[in-house]
């Protein structure tokens, strides 16, 4: 059944507490990916490699297959810290397997 995970209240929470201090403009992860995390127009328009989220689609939107560490360990997010719990990361899937509304 449809969980209806919001962006405003459920998921730009997570972002901001986990992801915001590198990509925006300025931080590390803006300079190295061309991410800008901090608005969902910026988050839907992706950056220098694409897309990060496929509305509809958790498995293949890199957003999801960095916090889940699907991808090259090198690259697993968020850097150099502890990674997103369980109940943060299905926050996230859920919400992209909805549609990535911004609600």
């Amino acid at each position: 059944s449809p969980r209806n995970e919001s962006f405003n209240a459920d998921v730009q929470p997570i972002l901001k507490q986990h992801c915001y201090e590198c990509h925006v403009p300025g931080g590390p992860g803006y300079t190295a990916s061309g991410f800008d995390m901090s608005s969902y127009e910026t988050l839907m328009k992706g950056g220098k490699f694409g897309p990060f989220v496929i509305p509809g689609d958790p498995f293949t939107s890199t957003l999801i297959m960095l916090v889940e560490g699907r991808a090259d360990p090198s690259i697993h997010m968020p850097r150099g810290r502890e990674k997103l719990s369980d109940p943060e990361v299905e926050i996230l899937k859920v919400w992209v397997q909805e549609g990535a509304k911004n609600n």
